[in-house]
């Protein structure tokens, strides 16, 4: 596994360059939970130099990628039970807040409109694990944006890394189970019928649902 060598890169926006290139590697799943991120390899593939590496994973520390383990080799980081069951705590509480701000909208309507729209993404799809998974981030995202408070959006990107960490660590043909219209739809629904009670209960039981799912024994 390598990333791609970062060649004519003007030497000011180098280190954000090669922070970009690490954090999409990990994200995406090139480097998967539990894989080593060598400095020496990282600086060969991405053709710079050890330092400006060091620098980019002590981001991707800060925003819980990656971890230092036995005498301090950094890996990709590899979430808890109890770190799942956190994370998504926090996802329900924020999108919780989310549906809460829509529906008190004057706009509620063509925010349900939008939302229908983007969960089509999610049909279109199909089995490609990549276009699920950016189909099913992009849903949630969504829906924060569309609340209208930029505070929250930014809290749940602070969060998106370790989401997609989680998602990474189990094997493609498990993920999308979470990932389908109709584990969705109720949501959209419950906004669009300006029941608070219901849309924040679909919230929670989607984020509880998907806790015990992510944190649970993968298929052997």
């Amino acid at each position: 596994m390598s990333v791609e060598p970062l060649s004519s890169v003007d030497r000011s926006t180098l280190r954000e360059r090669v922070l970009h290139a690490l954090r999409a590697a990990v994200t995406s799943g090139t480097y998967r939970p539990g894989d080593h991120l060598g400095e020496v390899d990282l600086a060969a593939s991405l053709g710079v130099s050890r330092g400006t590496v060091r620098e980019a994973l002590r981001h991707l520390q800060q925003e819980g990628l990656v971890t230092a383990g036995a005498r301090g080799m950094l890996r990709v980081n590899s979430l808890s039970q109890e770190e799942i069951h956190g994370l998504f705590r926090v996802r329900a509480a924020l999108e919780g807040l989310a549906v809460t701000e829509i529906i008190a909208s004057p706009n509620r309507k063509a925010v349900v409109a939008a939302l229908r729209s983007a969960i089509t993404a999610l049909t279109d799809a199909g089995d490609d694990f990549a276009a699920r998974v950016e189909a099913d981030l992009g849903f949630h995202m969504r829906l924060c944006e569309l609340s209208g408070n930029p505070m929250l959006v930014e809290s749940w990107r602070h969060l998106e890394g370790r989401i997609r960490v989680t998602i990474m660590n189990r094997d493609p043909d498990e993920a999308p189970a979470m990932m389908t219209r109709g584990r969705h739809t109720p949501i959209i629904d419950a906004i669009e019928q300006a029941d608070l009670a219901a849309a924040i209960a679909v919230v929670e039981e989607h984020m509880s649902a998907a806790a015990d799912h992510f944190a649970g024994p993968r298929k052997v």
